[in-house]
């Protein structure tokens, strides 16, 4: 069998002020000849589909009829698709009586029986290959919340505990439905121990570290783990079998030498035989001017000097100017953008830092106005309870803490 993995799509996010259906649907458009070009049997999908909870009506098209142009070219593929952080399940789950019977799974979050237990069954989806025989059972688990998980006794992280047990639950479930030559695949939406954020496009799904999960939680029987949430495509704990496929498309400047990718996913009956990076191409560039900060007088005559190849609007490179301030600039914005005007280029943002030697800062605070942006919510937090009773919060305050953020929110990135 053989299996294509991908996740953070993102449909409807804007970058910066920038609307970028066009190069959306340059992916999924060449998302399409992939699966046909690689003679793909399932397509899996690791959430966050969507850039948030309510997207538009033009990003909801775009994903429908990129799944019902699948159909058309590949008949047999078998699509799994699950919920991120990002994505509201009930709205993703919405079209199911129709998805179905197209060979398309949607599951957006989990449900629990009369007797309030999980209910792990709608969880593990049969995979079927060319021939039509199922070759596969997928763990569909989405992003999951504190309500989502089983509820377990435990001194420790409750939170951390349910989805331990839940995983263990489905995966228990599939194996005493496998058979001889059938892999076991898992699929899911969550940050894991050693995972690598990107700098500006992410923060962490709950707050202080505690949703960092072990490799561990994957049963050894499973052949595959394909991940969504962290957009840099990378392994985790050092084994070929747990993956984060990445973002197709640059979510930040951070992310801009990003290998962004696809992966092809091989099995020899249940045994995992080859995983296969497939770049995506960049399809909008972007341009950060000069390649480190630099005085506003230095960034304004290299961006005068800019010359860039006539593109329609939608293809124009993004820019992001690196800008370093000894001193205030009034009027600086402006400026750029009459360096810039006429040039095919869409001016996305300052990119701003400071002169540390001007003493301005102290060693423990932030250096420019990114820095500030990106603090965490628990960082301040653990300021703020420092200062007033002159010691760190206590690990039952933190947990109701970061409980609080991700239930009051629903949406952390």
């Amino acid at each position: 069998m053989r299996l294509l993995h991908t996740a953070d799509w993102h449909l409807g996010q804007t970058f910066y002020q920038f609307e970028r259906s066009y190069e959306h649907q340059c992916f999924l458009d060449w998302l399409l000849e992939t699966l046909v070009s690689e003679t793909i049997d399932a397509l899996l999908i690791a959430g966050d589909i969507f850039d948030n909870t309510n997207p538009s009506a033009a990003a909801q098209r775009q994903l429908y009829r990129f799944l019902a142009a699948a159909k058309q070219r590949l008949p047999r593929l078998a699509i799994v698709i699950i919920a991120g952080n990002h994505d509201s399940g009930g709205r993703l789950e919405a079209p199911t009586p129709l998805l179905e019977g197209f060979a398309i799974t949607v599951i957006g979050h989990t449900t629990r029986d009369a007797a309030g237990a999980v209910a792990v069954d709608r969880l593990v989806v049969p995979l079927r290959g060319s021939d039509g025989e199922t070759a596969a059972w997928c763990l569909a688990v989405p992003f999951l919340r504190p309500g989502d998980v089983p509820r377990v006794d435990t001194e420790g992280d409750a939170y951390r505990q349910g989805i331990k047990a839940l995983y263990q639950k489905a995966t228990e479930w599939a194996i005493d439905r496998q058979e001889t030559g059938q892999a076991l695949i898992a699929l899911g939406h969550c940050h894991m121990t050693g995972g690598q954020l990107s700098e500006d496009s992410e923060r962490r799904i709950l707050i202080g570290g505690s949703e960092a999960l072990p490799v561990s939680l994957f049963d050894p029987a499973i052949s595959y783990v394909a991940l969504g949430h962290l957009h840099r495509a990378q392994k985790i704990g050092g084994q070929d079998r747990v993956r984060y496929s990445g973002s197709p498309l640059p979510m930040s400047f951070a992310e801009i030498h990003y290998p962004h990718q696809v992966l092809r996913v091989d099995f020899d009956g249940s045994l995992l035989k080859e995983v296969k990076s497939i770049a995506v191409p960049r399809f909008v560039e972007l341009l950060r001017i000069p390649a480190q900060p630099a005085p506003p007088h230095e960034v304004l005559e290299q961006l005068a000097a800019l010359k860039l190849a006539d593109a329609p609007l939608e293809a124009q490179p993004y820019l992001e100017a690196r800008v370093r301030f000894n001193a205030p600039e009034a009027g600086l914005r402006a400026r750029i953008e009459a360096a810039l005007e006429g040039k095919p280029v869409r001016f996305a943002r300052i990119e701003s830092s400071y002169n540390v030697a001007t003493g301005r800062f102290s060693a423990d605070s932030p250096k420019s106005l990114d820095e500030l942006e990106r603090l965490q919510p628990d960082e301040i937090f653990k300021k703020l309870h420092w200062r007033k009773y002159g010691a760190e919060p206590s690990s039952d305050l933190l947990e109701a803490f970061r409980e609080l953020l991700l239930d009051g929110s629903g949406t952390a990135p």
